[in-house]
């Protein structure tokens, strides 16, 4: 996940790259790619998608169009978190200062999906960042994996 304007322009480059070398491949193998050839044109574009649903990604919470996150699971709070602070428009900086803490904090907390935060600090994030969150739990049945 793109999380930061600098990651996106890095995603971007990469994706340059690769399309470069998906059209290489494609040139080098001809009309009659080999086997080889082929899955190195399908594994440099499944590169250049997997870049592309990034960069589609991060695009569609920086245009402020997206207000409403789904975490299917407590783990999935983090990317929430992340997604709405791209949505709100703000940088790490922005929330950091919010916080009260420096940026390289918030960049702490993103790298390792809040692993290191307290729950209060992640109440604080999701406060700073104007998150309603609706909880919901369900108990497993005891003989699921």
């Amino acid at each position: 996940m793109i999380t930061n304007d600098v990651q996106y322009r890095s995603t971007k480059a990469h994706l340059r790259q690769f399309e470069d070398a998906v059209a290489n491949l494609r040139a080098a193998a001809g009309d009659k790619p080999t086997k080889l050839q082929k899955l190195e044109i399908d594994a440099a574009s499944a590169q250049a998608d997997d870049l592309r649903a990034e960069i589609a990604e991060y695009e569609g919470l920086s245009s402020g169009k997206v207000s409403s996150f789904e975490a299917p699971t407590l783990a999935g709070l983090a990317t929430l978190l992340i997604k709405a602070r791209i949505a709100r428009g703000w940088t790490q900086r922005a929330l950091a200062d919010e916080l009260g803490v420096a940026e390289q904090q918030v960049q702490r907390y993103e790298a390792t999906d809040y692993r290191s935060a307290s729950l209060a600090r992640i109440c604080d994030v999701a406060a700073a960042l104007g998150v309603d969150m609706i909880e919901t739990a369900r108990l497993r049945s005891p003989d699921a994996a």
